[in-house]
């Protein structure tokens, strides 16, 4: 495998068309991204013309854009993509044959959703000049009708996303046990299960251990969170991996995820280290990371490389042009509210929310080098979204080359021993 270049982007939630000939800022954006040869983009939103219904549940907003939007990420200069997060599902699946069909209509090349389950777990393969770059996308996060279904032997799968479901263990102290313990028994929330109990047709719960509903609680001597990922799911996508290894010179895993072991979004949950260290291990090169909206650490593992999250890369959630009838009756609003009052009133004025967040503000665009199929080189070029502008403005990246931003990232990579060097707003890791 000769020299190939990399480069990734984050949560792309475009809701608005870019104006003729770009905007200030967009052609050295664009020209970082175009210059190497993969370059990765998250679409975060389904794509159509209102061809399917809005779901029960969304992804925080119904994601829908206009599908000539796809072509507006092409013009930055992506060419591979995925579609696996917590809006796939947005519009049912309807929605997600709809952005199927558009993006398959525009030649993109894409992974994460399908027709039924193999087709979204399938890798998707880009053909370049030196090498043959395969990915498989799954997301973490998403609402449960969003899933894929497999074909059985006389019906059809469901459409959908890939799905990586996970479970967390909730370790108590004797002390705190003991006030679970209580508030289950005081409120009766498993009366239920405790009757089911009596009358043998439940076995009784092992000592140490207490259900609240679908949390599960263990006592232990000290209180922390414990997470894994879901065994079936992972072993289909450690499936897909070595099935890409055969194919390709290089194999990218794409995961969305939402799902936190602390209160902490800079804190990466356990289930997602394991996750990457077994795809790792399964043989893939790059785990590319996105979803809480943020940065979060990156490691090197072995001889892989994990961006556990890159942030984002547009983010104009509140430009959506309609919301459903469940967005207002949710916030007990008036049927006939516009989408502008539904945000004022959903971000309290602009004064809470994703949109004033300092980390939402700035993500980086990793870049990376592989010759022979190792990695030789990784650079992060930081980029700012405009946060801080008028609702019609902003969301809109630029590059920015803010040393704030890498010291931000050397700050929480420093758990995996990660070492970033910072040299004219661009940061260089260590090898």
């Amino acid at each position: 495998m000769s020299k190939t270049t990399f480069i990734a982007a984050g949560d792309a939630f475009m809701t608005r068309r870019l104006p003729a000939g770009g905007y200030e800022g967009f052609e050295e954006l664009r020209q970082c991204i175009s210059v190497h040869d993969v370059k990765f983009l998250n679409l975060e939103s389904t794509f159509h013309n209102y061809e399917g219904y809005p779901a029960v549940e969304s992804g925080g907003t119904w994601a829908m854009s206009d599908p000539r939007t796809l072509d507006d990420m092409k013009q930055f200069g992506f060419n591979i993509f995925t579609t696996a997060n917590n809006h796939s599902g947005d519009y049912g699946e309807g929605g997600v044959l709809a952005t199927i069909r558009n993006l398959q209509e525009r030649d993109m090349v894409f992974s994460g959703t399908g027709k039924d389950l193999g087709d979204a777990a399938k890798p998707c393969y880009l053909e370049t000049r030196y090498a043959r770059i395969a990915m498989i996308s799954c997301s973490a996060t998403f609402a449960t009708a969003s899933r894929a279904g497999a074909q059985s032997a006389n019906m059809v799968g469901r459409p959908g996303l890939n799905p990586l479901r996970y479970q967390q263990i909730y370790h108590l102290d004797p002390e705190h046990f003991a006030m679970a313990e209580t508030v289950a028994h005081v409120s009766g929330v498993n009366a239920w299960d405790e009757k089911m109990v009596r009358n043998g047709y439940y076995m009784p719960p092992k000592e140490g251990t207490l259900s609240i509903g679908p949390k599960k609680f263990v006592r232990d001597d000290r209180c922390w969170v414990e997470s894994f990922p879901n065994e079936q799911d992972m072993r289909r996508i450690e499936a897909e991996i070595i099935e890409a290894k055969r194919q390709a010179d290089v194999v990218l895993v794409s995961v969305h995820n939402h799902g936190l072991d602390g209160a902490e979004n800079t804190e990466v949950p356990q289930f997602l280290e394991i996750f990457a260290h077994r795809c790792i291990d399964a043989g893939a090169n790059v785990i590319i990371g996105h979803g809480p909206h943020e940065l979060q650490g990156i490691e090197l593992y072995k001889e892989g490389l994990i961006f556990y999250s890159v942030g984002n890369f547009i983010f104009q959630t509140e430009t959506v042009e309609f919301q459903p009838w469940d967005a207002y009756a949710n916030r007990n609003m008036p049927l006939d509210t516009k989408v502008g009052a539904y945000m004022d009133e959903r971000s309290a004025g602009g004064t809470k929310g994703y949109c004033v967040q300092w980390p939402i503000w700035n993500a980086v665009l990793p870049s990376w080098t592989m010759e022979g199929g190792k990695i030789t080189e990784i650079k992060l070029y930081p980029i700012e979204l405009g946060m801080d502008k008028p609702r019609s403005q902003k969301g809109v990246p630029v590059m920015n080359h803010s040393r704030e931003t890498l010291e931000y990232l050397q700050k929480i990579s420093a758990c995996y021993n990660t070492k970033i060097d910072i040299d004219n707003g661009v940061g260089t890791i260590r090898l």
